[in-house]
C-alpha cells in the first residue's frame, strides 16, 4: 500500500486538488452576481455549454447529436437545472458554506440507490459516515435550531434536498450511459447537458418572470467565472484526472470543495462560526468521506460530474 500511494500519479493529483477548488469557488460567485438565483443558474450552464461547445469545436472534438441522445439526457438536465434552483436559493439563505456541505450528503442517498437498484453492499463503513455526518450536521444548526429565522431554516432544508436532485441527475445520466443509450465523450456529454439545463432554467425564469438582464460588471465577471470554474476549468480538470486515481484519493480530494467553500463564507463573508461549527464541519466531512468510500472493485462507474455536487 505504501508503494501505491508513493506511486500515484503527481499531475493526477495536482489536477484534482485544482478542479475542486475551482469547483468550490461556484457559490461565491452566485453570491455576489446580482442577479436572482434561478438567473446565476441559467447563466452557469448556458455560458458554460457555450465555452465548452466553442473548445470541442476549435479541437475537432464534436461530433453530431443524435435527437435519441437528446431525448435521453432531458431527464438529467431537468434534475441538475432543479438542483440548482434549489442549492442556489440556499447559498442566499444559509450562506456559500453551509449550502455547499448539505449539497454534499447526495453521497449517502447514491449509496442508498446503488443498495437499492443494483445490489450494492453498503456495509458498516456507511452507517459510520451517516452518524459521523448527522452529528456533524447537527453541532451545525441543530443546537440553533429553535432560534434561527424561518428563511434560515428554509435554505438548510432546500440545500438537503438539493441532494435528492442531484441523486436524480447522477443515476439517470450513469443509466443513459450503462445501457448505451447515449455514447458521448465526457466532455461533450457535460456540453449537452449543460445546455440543457440552460434550456429548462430559461422556461423556469420565464415562469418565475425573472428578467435575463444582467445589471452590472460586477454580475458579468461573476457569472463568467461561476460558469468557468464550475462548469468547464473544474470539471475538465477532474475528469482528466480522476481515472489515474484510486477511489480513495478522488474522494479525499473532493473533500476539498465543501471544505474551501466553507472556509471562504468565513473569510470572505463573516459567517459566525464557533468552536462546535468547525467540530460539526470536520464530522460532516469525515463522514461524507468514510460513507462514500467504496472498494475499487466495486466502486460503480460515474457520469463525467457525479463525483462532487456542482
Amino acid at each position: 500500500m505504501h508503494v501505491q500511494s508513493a506511486a500515484l500519479p503527481r499531475a493526477a493529483l495536482l489536477q484534482m486538488i485544482l478542479g475542486a477548488s475551482a469547483i468550490s469557488t461556484t457559490s461565491l460567485f452566485v453570491k455576489v452576481a446580482h442577479v436572482g438565483p434561478t438567473m446565476s443558474g441559467f447563466y452557469r450552464m448556458g455560458f458554460g455549454g457555450l465555452m465548452l461547445l466553442a473548445g470541442l469545436v476549435v479541437l475537432g472534438q464534436w461530433r453530431p447529436v443524435r435527437l435519441a441522445e437528446l431525448a435521453w439526457l432531458l431527464v438529467p438536465g431537468a434534475a441538475f437545472a432543479i438542483d440548482l434552483v434549489m442549492w442556489h436559493r440556499s447559498i442566499l439563505y444559509v450562506g456559500p458554506g453551509l449550502a455547499t456541505l448539505l449539497g454534499n450528503f447526495q453521497v449517502f442517498l447514491m449509496a442508498l440507490a446503488g443498495w437499492l437498484l443494483y445490489r450494492e453492499r453498503l456495509g458498516a463503513a456507511f452507517i459510520a459516515g451517516i452518524a459521523l455526518a448527522f452529528v456533524g450536521l447537527y453541532l451545525l444548526v441543530g443546537l440553533d435550531w429553535s432560534s434561527v429565522g424561518e428563511q434560515y431554516r428554509l435554505g438548510v432544508v432546500l440545500g438537503t434536498v438539493t441532494g435528492f436532485a442531484y441523486a436524480i441527475y447522477m443515476l439517470s445520466t450513469r443509466h443513459a450511459q450503462r445501457a448505451g443509450h447515449v455514447k458521448l465523450a465526457p466532455a461533450q456529454l457535460l456540453c449537452v447537458s449543460s445546455l440543457v439545463s440552460a434550456f429548462v432554467l430559461g422556461i423556469v425564469a420565464l415562469v418565475e418572470g425573472e428578467s435575463f438582464a444582467i445589471p452590472d460588471a460586477q454580475s458579468w465577471s461573476a457569472l463568467l467565472g461561476l460558469a468557468f470554474c464550475g462548469q468547464v476549468l473544474g470539471w475538465v480538470l477532474l475528469t482528466r484526472a480522476m481515472p489515474q486515481l484510486p477511489a480513495s484519493t478522488i474522494g479525499l480530494l473532493l473533500l476539498l470543495q465543501p471544505a474551501l467553500s466553507f472556509i471562504f463564507d468565513v473569510l470572505l463573508f463573516a459567517r459566525p462560526t464557533h468552536a462546535l461549527d468547525w467540530i460539526g464541519v470536520a464530522l460532516s466531512l469525515l463522514g461524507i468521506f468514510v460513507g462514500s468510500y467504496r472498494p475499487a472493485s466495486r466502486k460503480p462507474a460515474l457520469p463525467p460530474a457525479a463525483a462532487a455536487e456542482p
